[in-house]
């Protein structure tokens, strides 16, 4: 147990003392920052460190801070100062210094300033940059001073740096504030200029207000022209839009005429297809009107027949065979007769004889007579078929022609087109057309029937010329 607490001694011990010497380290080690430099002096000699650290000993060796940061003042000596032309004048300026960034230059100012203050070491700097702005004062003149600050900066840095690398500095820039005389010299320094270019800005002005007034006159005599010529280009284009408009005009009315024609020839052509249309309907309706006429004629013939035949057989049976009968007995008894008084005359002599054969003779005329008249009204009435049928179809001709012509009373507008050339257009081509239709009547009727409506006719006249059929 004892050996135990022995070895936590010793190492608890152990870690203090490591802690310790870890503590003397850390405080032995210094660091330079970007802005300064640490400067080591001992038993090593003197040594210059920036931007990292270094471990210092104690007792043996020590350390310092150099700034190294840029130092700006002014420099504005009390005194006045003299140019080449002898002209007593107070200049302002302003210094910007720094350290130089070398080892040598570091330790050239550590000798020079590490011992003194800021406000030390700008006194002692100030100084310098006075005594050199004095001595290059001295050789310009006041224009030079006024009118070139930048190359009086650039002498100054040039003049300066020699001494500010002996302390290890450089100038970073020298900038003129002021430039400042008790007898107005810079003041009226300008004035010459002044008065020159106030004659010159008179004589500008004068010269100006000519050109203005030339340019002027020229602007207006220009203008004048360029007037003139645009009034004439305007007439011009007035004159010539005019007759472009009027020959779009011309063209627009013969356009107009061309559409207005084209319209009534169309509006013709429609005219005359709707008036062909219409015919054609016309033509089709005349035609299923005449089928539907001629089946109800056919049937009509038909029955109209049949009636001929029954009356024929009729006629046959009520007119001619008792006629022939009645002839024959007639004749019979004539000859009976003829006979009998034949008989009676060779009986009662030939005078007797005689007068009865004329006697028979004349029953025998007047018999056959009878059977002649009985033939010729068989005659009349075959013939009465042919009559019959003229009559029927003489009576029905108006109303075909009215079915015909119907269509037209359906139409609510006739349109005539003429074109002057045709002599034969106008209303009464109409009521020619009607009576072309009524024209076509009998052929219509000769196409359905079969017969010959001149035939007819003159069957009529022949039947109309014998003897018993006059009225």
């Amino acid at each position: 147990m004892a050996n135990v607490n022995q070895i936590v001694l010793i190492v608890g011990i152990c870690v203090l003392v490591l802690i310790f010497l870890m503590g003397i380290i850390v405080k032995m080690y210094r660091k330079a920052g970007p802005n300064e430099a640490l400067i080591v002096y001992g038993f090593r000699g003197p040594r210059v460190i920036t931007g990292h650290g270094t471990v210092v000993f104690p007792m043996v060796e020590n350390c310092r801070e150099l700034s190294l940061e840029l130092m700006s003042f002014d420099v504005a000596p009390q005194q006045d100062l003299y140019t080449n032309q002898g002209v007593a004048v107070t200049v302002e300026a302003v210094a910007q210094i720094k350290v130089r960034s070398d080892q040598p230059s570091i330790l050239t100012a550590a000798e020079q300033f590490l011992s003194k203050n800021p406000q030390q070491r700008e006194g002692l700097i100030r100084l310098v940059m006075e005594g050199h702005l004095r001595g290059i004062i001295g050789q310009l003149t006041v224009e030079q001073i006024v009118k070139e600050p930048e190359m009086m900066g650039e002498r100054m840095r040039n003049t300066c740096a020699g001494d500010m690398s002996k302390m290890g500095l450089e100038v970073v820039s020298f900038t003129i504030k002021e430039v400042r005389d008790k007898n107005d010299y810079i003041s009226n320094m300008g004035r010459p200029d002044i008065a020159r270019i106030k004659r010159d800005a008179d004589i500008a002005m004068a010269t100006a207000e000519r050109d203005t007034a030339i340019q002027r006159a020229v602007a207006a005599r220009e203008s004048a022209v360029a007037t003139a010529l645009a009034d004439q280009e305007r007439v011009i284009a007035q004159t010539a839009s005019q007759a472009r408009q009027a020959e779009a005009q011309r063209d627009m009315d013969i356009k107009k005429s061309q559409y207005a024609e084209q319209s009534r020839r169309q509006q013709a052509t429609a005219d005359k297809a709707y008036e062909i249309q219409t015919n054609i309907m016309q033509q089709q309706v005349i035609a299923e009107q005449v089928k539907i006429e001629q089946t109800e004629k056919e049937a009509q013939v038909k029955v109209q027949e049949a009636e001929i035949l029954r009356r024929e057989k009729e006629l046959i049976a009520t007119v001619l065979k008792p006629a022939e009968v009645e002839r024959q007995r007639i004749e019979t008894l004539a000859s009976a007769e003829k006979a009998r008084l034949t008989t009676e005359a060779e009986g009662r002599g030939s005078s007797i004889r005689v007068q009865g054969e004329a006697e028979a003779s004349i029953i025998f005329q007047k018999g056959e007579a009878e059977a002649k008249a009985m033939n010729l009204k068989a005659d009349a009435y075959q013939g009465w078929n042919q009559a019959a049928v003229v009559d029927k179809l003489l009576t029905n001709m108006a109303d075909v022609v009215r079915a015909m012509c119907e269509p037209l009373s359906h139409v609510d507008k006739i349109t005539v087109v003429s074109t002057g050339n045709d002599s034969s257009a106008g209303v009464h081509k109409v009521t020619g057309d009607m009576t072309k239709i009524a024209a076509q009547v009998p052929a219509i009727f000769e196409a359905l029937s079969g017969m010959d409506i001149k035939s007819l006719m003159s069957n009529v006249q022949a039947i109309r010329q014998k003897p018993n059929g006059k009225e």
